[in-house]
This record gives C-alpha cells, sequence and structure tokens, in this order.
C-alpha cells in the first residue's frame, strides 16, 4: 500500500472497508438509527457512508419524531450560533445516545475555536468525553448528556 493510500485509509477515506472503520471508531453499532444534521456541499461523503454501510439503513428524517441513537452534526464557524445548534440536535437523541459534533480541522476553512466549543457544551446541557479525526478535513467531538442529567423514558 502506497504511503497516499496508508495516509486516506488512516483518516477513513478510501475503500469502504475504511469507510466502516470510521464509523466502528465513532462507536457505532449496526442497527444504530443515525441522524444528519448540518450537511452542505463540503461535508466529506466516506464518513456518511461508511456510517450508513455500518449501521445499515438510511440516515433518520430531521422531519421526524424519531428516536435516534446518534446525530451527526456538521458545524462551521458561520453556521450560527453552536450553542442553538447543539440544543436543536437533542430532542429526538434516545436516552444514552451521542451527538457527534463534527467541525473541520485547524486552517480549514470554517475551524470552529476549541475554546467556542468548550463554552457552547455545557451550555447546552453536554459533556465532551472523546475527539476523533474523521476525515482529513473534519475532526468529531463525541457529545452526550451529563449521567445525572439523563431523564429515565416513561
Amino acid at each position: 500500500m502506497s504511503a497516499t493510500a496508508a495516509n486516506a485509509e488512516a483518516n477513513g477515506a478510501g475503500s469502504s472497508g475504511s469507510a466502516r472503520s470510521v464509523a466502528q471508531r465513532l462507536g457505532l453499532k449496526p442497527g444504530d438509527v443515525v441522524l444528519q444534521l448540518g450537511e452542505d456541499d463540503d461535508i466529506d461523503a466516506t464518513v456518511v457512508e461508511g456510517v450508513l454501510a455500518h449501521c445499515g439503513g438510511e440516515l433518520a428524517d430531521p422531519e421526524s419524531d424519531d428516536v435516534v441513537d446518534v446525530v451527526l452534526l456538521w458545524f462551521r464557524e458561520g453556521d450560527g450560533d453552536l450553542v442553538d445548534a447543539l440544543v436543536d440536535a437533542r430532542p429526538q437523541l434516545s436516552d444514552g445516545g451521542a451527538i457527534w459534533l463534527i467541525t473541520p480541522k485547524a486552517g480549514r476553512d470554517g475551524h470552529v475555536e476549541p475554546s467556542d466549543v468548550l463554552e457552547a457544551v455545557p451550555t447546552a446541557g453536554l459533556a465532551q468525553t472523546s475527539t476523533v479525526s474523521v476525515a482529513p478535513d473534519w475532526t468529531a467531538m463525541k457529545l452526550t448528556a451529563p449521567k445525572g442529567s439523563r431523564q429515565p423514558r416513561r
């Protein structure tokens, strides 16, 4: 394997097998219901393809009231208020579900300053648990409701 191919695979690009590994790095399981928000022309399609290939099915309809296991929230500087975007991503999220906040890496157009994320996450009632590289231009931060704040479903 060439150095370029190895780098693309390490970053989640390339073959469908490596794209699926992005979903595995995100901790997704087959059968997880995934909602995508904030998509635009600049998103990395291999991330979405990998998630769909690994989880099966299709992305959840953002207009429905269906409960989802995971929200992929693509967000860039200039997309508006991050707290509002995070709060808007929560209503459909299942107990124990996660929001993956996907932002451009440092030096890329639309990069979101880490200090902005650190300020917005607790304000939205979330906690950051991990960060992974999902594509050459994108980083994903896993956000969950703090354990003490999760409400039992009725």
